[in-house]
């Protein structure tokens, strides 16, 4: 006979991976620390686990087939065990546990269940941090694969990751509030390592994207260059966002087999500058194509 999940789906039917992890903030649990959440979801990826989290007013998706671990601070027990169909749901309470423990639980089950070992995840993508996050769609104007889209709230997400260029966190060093995180790249902040309060404050700058496109902004990078000298800084560095997002354009210069002649010849600072206005309006437009819907 199948149990009734103690946790709340989502109405929709998704093809959902074979074993899955969900590190749950949602009703009937407390929320971990923004630190703590970062650490756990990194290491489970890293791991190669399907792994999503579900904040307060959130929802798990259906299993539909399959296994589905689901990792919190429960406010009352749960059962080890529950099914739901041909789903079979694992509750785990990971209260004052460390990270490396709360990962062996859930490769616990996996081998208990003689699953197979979880695949190669995908080596690059972004993930939003939205405690930090301002929805300013700064990242949405800069990134030029369109990874960024807006959901039906407004607000800003992760909707193309596949488009996303492996060793280009250029979008991650110009977010104003270090909201943007790579789990692969080797640095912090950007990895996800912990933020000091007074680094967000030095940071906590709206980069003009007309003046970074244009080049003026290079001269003030310069100055703040010369004010502040930690590894932070260096790593939240507009330059090397530039750099990085120029790079991406090469290599697609080179899989298309575009000439070098043309990249040279394109664009004048007229067009550069009308570039980076329709970037800024880009987020508008998607904000008001919302609105008609």
């Amino acid at each position: 006979m199948s149990a009734t999940l103690p946790i709340p789906l989502v109405d929709a039917k998704p093809k959902a991976p074979r074993f899955r992890v969900a590190v749950y903030e949602g009703a009937g649990a407390e929320p971990l620390s923004s630190e703590v959440r970062t650490e756990l979801v990194c290491a489970l990826i890293a791991k190669g686990f399907s792994t999503s989290v579900v904040r307060p007013n959130g929802a798990v998706s259906p299993t539909n087939t399959g296994t589905l671990v689901v990792l919190g601070q429960f406010a009352e027990a749960k059962p080890e065990r529950a099914e739901d169909g041909d789903a079979v749901v694992h509750f785990r309470e990971i209260r004052n546990r460390p990270t490396a423990e709360v990962v062996a639980l859930a490769e616990g089950i996996r081998a208990e269940l003689n699953l197979p070992k979880p695949g190669g995840w995908k080596p690059w993508f972004p993930v939003i941090d939205y405690d930090r996050c301002t929805n300013c769609m700064q990242c949405l104007s800069f990134c030029l694969f369109d990874v960024y889209g807006i959901d039906a709230d407004k607000k800003i997400q992760v909707q193309n990751n596949n488009k996303c260029k492996t060793d280009c966190p250029a979008c991650s060093r110009v977010c104003p509030e270090v909201a943007i995180l790579f789990p692969k790249y080797k640095h912090g902040p950007i990895n996800g390592d912990v933020v000091s309060t007074d680094d967000i404050r030095r940071e906590n700058m709206k980069i003009d994207i007309s003046a970074l496109l244009g080049g003026d902004i290079y001269e003030a990078l310069r100055d703040r260059s010369a004010k502040f000298k930690s590894r932070f800084n260096k790593e939240r560095d507009a330059d090397k966002a530039l750099e990085e997002r120029t790079k991406c354009l090469v290599k697609l210069g080179e899989k298309l087999d575009i000439p070098p002649e043309v990249f040279a010849s394109l664009p004048s600072m007229d067009q550069i500058r009308t570039k980076a206005t329709e970037a800024a309006a880009k987020a508008q437009a998607a904000l008001d194509m919302q609105d008609r819907k």
